[in-house]
Protein backbone atom coordinates (compact mmCIF):
# COMPACT_ATOMS: atom_id res chain seq x y z
CA UNK A 1 0.00 0.00 0.00
CA UNK A 2 1.78 3.28 -1.07
CA UNK A 3 2.04 5.91 1.69
CA UNK A 4 1.06 9.69 1.47
CA UNK A 5 2.11 12.70 3.48
CA UNK A 6 0.10 15.21 0.91
CA UNK A 7 -3.51 15.02 -0.59
CA UNK A 8 -5.17 17.42 -3.09
CA UNK A 9 -8.75 16.95 -4.23
CA UNK A 10 -12.44 18.15 -3.78
CA UNK A 11 -14.19 17.94 -1.16
CA UNK A 12 -18.32 17.16 -0.47
CA UNK A 13 -20.01 17.84 2.20
CA UNK A 14 -21.77 14.98 3.68
CA UNK A 15 -23.44 16.28 6.82
CA UNK A 16 -25.68 13.06 7.86
CA UNK A 17 -24.73 12.19 11.56
CA UNK A 18 -24.61 8.32 12.65
CA UNK A 19 -23.49 6.57 9.07
CA UNK A 20 -23.08 3.06 9.91
CA UNK A 21 -21.43 0.27 7.82
CA UNK A 22 -24.35 -1.09 6.95
CA UNK A 23 -25.44 2.11 5.27
CA UNK A 24 -21.78 2.14 4.13
CA UNK A 25 -22.17 -0.77 2.24
CA UNK A 26 -25.36 -3.14 2.73
CA UNK A 27 -24.87 -7.10 3.47
CA UNK A 28 -26.33 -8.12 0.75
CA UNK A 29 -23.60 -6.80 -1.44
CA UNK A 30 -20.76 -8.45 0.81
CA UNK A 31 -20.55 -11.65 -0.92
CA UNK A 32 -18.91 -10.52 -4.09
CA UNK A 33 -15.34 -10.87 -5.01
CA UNK A 34 -13.49 -7.89 -3.67
CA UNK A 35 -11.54 -7.95 -6.94
CA UNK A 36 -14.80 -6.65 -9.01
CA UNK A 37 -14.87 -3.44 -6.86
CA UNK A 38 -16.80 -2.04 -4.39
CA UNK A 39 -17.38 1.30 -5.16
CA UNK A 40 -20.77 0.68 -7.01
CA UNK A 41 -21.87 -0.30 -3.54
CA UNK A 42 -20.82 2.79 -1.46
CA UNK A 43 -24.27 4.54 0.71
CA UNK A 44 -26.16 2.08 -2.04
CA UNK A 45 -29.46 2.24 -0.46
CA UNK A 46 -28.91 6.16 -0.17
CA UNK A 47 -27.60 7.15 -3.34
CA UNK A 48 -30.45 5.12 -5.04
CA UNK A 49 -34.28 5.36 -5.47
CA UNK A 50 -36.73 2.11 -5.09
CA UNK A 51 -36.23 1.73 -9.05
CA UNK A 52 -32.14 1.46 -8.87
CA UNK A 53 -31.71 5.08 -10.15
CA UNK A 54 -29.37 7.42 -8.93
CA UNK A 55 -31.13 10.11 -6.87
CA UNK A 56 -29.78 13.48 -8.59
CA UNK A 57 -29.31 15.52 -5.81
CA UNK A 58 -27.14 12.72 -2.87
CA UNK A 59 -23.81 14.40 -2.80
CA UNK A 60 -21.57 11.81 -4.30
CA UNK A 61 -24.00 11.32 -7.33
CA UNK A 62 -23.49 14.97 -8.13
CA UNK A 63 -19.87 15.18 -7.47
CA UNK A 64 -18.57 11.69 -8.59
CA UNK A 65 -14.79 13.12 -8.71
CA UNK A 66 -15.07 13.54 -4.80
CA UNK A 67 -11.84 12.26 -2.75
CA UNK A 68 -13.01 13.93 0.66
CA UNK A 69 -15.90 13.58 2.37
CA UNK A 70 -16.86 16.00 5.40
CA UNK A 71 -19.56 14.16 7.44
CA UNK A 72 -21.41 13.59 10.49
CA UNK A 73 -20.53 12.71 13.71
CA UNK A 74 -20.04 8.74 14.48
CA UNK A 75 -19.71 8.09 10.83
CA UNK A 76 -18.65 4.82 10.32
CA UNK A 77 -20.66 2.82 13.64
CA UNK A 78 -22.32 -0.65 13.57
CA UNK A 79 -20.68 -3.55 12.55
CA UNK A 80 -16.90 -4.50 11.88
CA UNK A 81 -17.37 -5.03 8.40
CA UNK A 82 -13.80 -4.16 6.54
CA UNK A 83 -16.02 -4.12 3.09
CA UNK A 84 -17.26 -0.61 4.30
CA UNK A 85 -13.85 0.92 4.27
CA UNK A 86 -13.21 -0.99 0.31
CA UNK A 87 -16.54 0.59 -0.62
CA UNK A 88 -15.03 4.26 0.43
CA UNK A 89 -11.42 3.57 -1.15
CA UNK A 90 -12.28 1.68 -4.14
CA UNK A 91 -14.90 4.86 -5.16
CA UNK A 92 -11.97 7.00 -5.11
CA UNK A 93 -12.21 8.22 -1.24
CA UNK A 94 -9.17 9.27 -0.20
CA UNK A 95 -10.26 10.73 3.61
CA UNK A 96 -13.37 11.25 5.85
CA UNK A 97 -13.53 14.26 8.26
CA UNK A 98 -15.89 14.38 10.77
CA UNK A 99 -16.30 14.73 14.97
CA UNK A 100 -16.18 11.35 15.46
CA UNK A 101 -15.55 7.76 13.96
CA UNK A 102 -16.68 3.98 15.02
CA UNK A 103 -13.27 3.00 16.58
CA UNK A 104 -13.54 -0.20 14.20
CA UNK A 105 -14.33 1.82 11.45
CA UNK A 106 -11.37 4.06 12.21
CA UNK A 107 -8.39 1.56 12.58
CA UNK A 108 -9.78 -0.51 9.39
CA UNK A 109 -9.61 3.08 7.50
CA UNK A 110 -5.88 3.68 8.52
CA UNK A 111 -4.69 0.03 7.31
CA UNK A 112 -6.53 0.66 4.25
CA UNK A 113 -4.67 4.12 3.65
CA UNK A 114 -7.82 6.08 4.27
CA UNK A 115 -7.47 8.97 6.87
CA UNK A 116 -10.19 9.36 10.02
CA UNK A 117 -9.45 12.95 10.45
CA UNK A 118 -10.86 14.20 13.56
CA UNK A 119 -12.42 17.96 14.04
CA UNK A 120 -13.73 20.14 16.10
CA UNK A 121 -18.13 20.50 16.18
CA UNK A 122 -17.29 24.16 15.41
CA UNK A 123 -14.53 23.29 12.46
CA UNK A 124 -17.22 20.51 10.88
CA UNK A 125 -19.87 23.52 10.70
CA UNK A 126 -17.49 25.86 9.58
CA UNK A 127 -16.12 23.16 6.84
CA UNK A 128 -20.17 22.55 5.92
CA UNK A 129 -20.73 26.20 5.46
CA UNK A 130 -17.83 26.26 3.52
CA UNK A 131 -18.90 23.65 1.08
CA UNK A 132 -22.31 24.20 1.12
CA UNK A 133 -23.83 21.84 -2.31
CA UNK A 134 -20.58 22.76 -4.31
CA UNK A 135 -17.26 20.69 -4.36
CA UNK A 136 -14.30 22.45 -3.46
CA UNK A 137 -10.66 21.82 -4.28
CA UNK A 138 -8.73 21.23 -0.92
CA UNK A 139 -5.49 20.23 0.35
CA UNK A 140 -4.87 18.00 3.07
CA UNK A 141 -0.97 17.78 5.16
CA UNK A 142 -1.22 14.59 6.88
CA UNK A 143 2.44 15.69 8.65
CA UNK A 144 1.40 18.89 10.04
CA UNK A 145 -2.33 17.69 10.85
CA UNK A 146 -3.60 20.54 8.53
CA UNK A 147 -6.96 20.77 6.33
CA UNK A 148 -7.47 23.70 3.98
CA UNK A 149 -10.52 24.81 1.46
CA UNK A 150 -8.79 27.68 0.03
CA UNK A 151 -8.32 30.26 2.80
CA UNK A 152 -9.76 28.45 5.67
CA UNK A 153 -7.91 26.18 7.31
CA UNK A 154 -8.74 23.52 10.36
CA UNK A 155 -6.65 21.60 12.56
CA UNK A 156 -7.58 17.55 12.45
CA UNK A 157 -6.59 14.70 15.67
CA UNK A 158 -5.05 11.61 14.77
CA UNK A 159 -3.43 8.95 17.04
CA UNK A 160 0.64 9.65 15.95
CA UNK A 161 1.15 5.70 15.33
CA UNK A 162 -2.15 6.19 12.61
CA UNK A 163 0.08 9.23 11.13
CA UNK A 164 3.13 7.15 10.88
CA UNK A 165 1.22 4.10 9.39
CA UNK A 166 -0.54 6.22 6.68
CA UNK A 167 2.60 8.37 5.88
CA UNK A 168 4.63 5.51 5.12
CA UNK A 169 2.30 2.87 3.63
CA UNK A 170 2.20 0.49 6.72
CA UNK A 171 -0.41 -1.99 8.37
CA UNK A 172 -0.17 -3.30 11.55
CA UNK A 173 2.14 -5.76 10.87
CA UNK A 174 4.62 -3.22 9.10
CA UNK A 175 4.37 -1.30 12.45
CA UNK A 176 4.96 -3.72 14.52
CA UNK A 177 8.02 -5.08 12.19
CA UNK A 178 9.89 -1.63 13.02
CA UNK A 179 10.53 -2.97 16.96
CA UNK A 180 11.91 -6.13 15.58
CA UNK A 181 15.00 -5.40 17.63
CA UNK A 182 13.35 -4.73 20.62
CA UNK A 183 11.51 -7.75 20.20
CA UNK A 184 14.44 -9.98 19.17
CA UNK A 185 16.47 -8.58 22.32
CA UNK A 186 12.91 -8.95 24.82
CA UNK A 187 12.89 -12.81 23.40
CA UNK A 188 16.89 -13.34 24.22
CA UNK A 189 15.93 -11.65 27.74
CA UNK A 190 12.90 -14.01 28.91
CA UNK A 191 15.54 -17.20 27.38
CA UNK A 192 17.69 -16.67 29.95
CA UNK A 193 15.71 -15.04 32.98
CA UNK A 194 12.69 -16.75 32.59
CA UNK A 195 13.47 -20.24 30.68
CA UNK A 196 10.78 -21.88 32.07
CA UNK A 197 8.05 -19.94 30.66
CA UNK A 198 9.15 -20.41 26.91
CA UNK A 199 7.85 -23.86 24.68
CA UNK A 200 10.64 -26.77 25.44
CA UNK A 201 10.65 -26.93 21.79
CA UNK A 202 12.12 -23.49 21.62
CA UNK A 203 15.55 -23.77 21.89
Amino acid sequence: MPGWSRHDGHAIAFPLHNVDTDQLIPSRFMSTPRGEGYARFLLHDLRKDASGEDHPHFPLNRHRHASILIAGRNFGSGSSREAAVYALVDAGIKAVFAPSFGDIFAGNAVNNGLLPARVSDDDFNLLIRCLGDGAELSMIALDRGQFSIGNVQVPFALDPSWRKKLINGWDDIDLTMQHLVDIENHKTKLKQTAPWSRPAADV
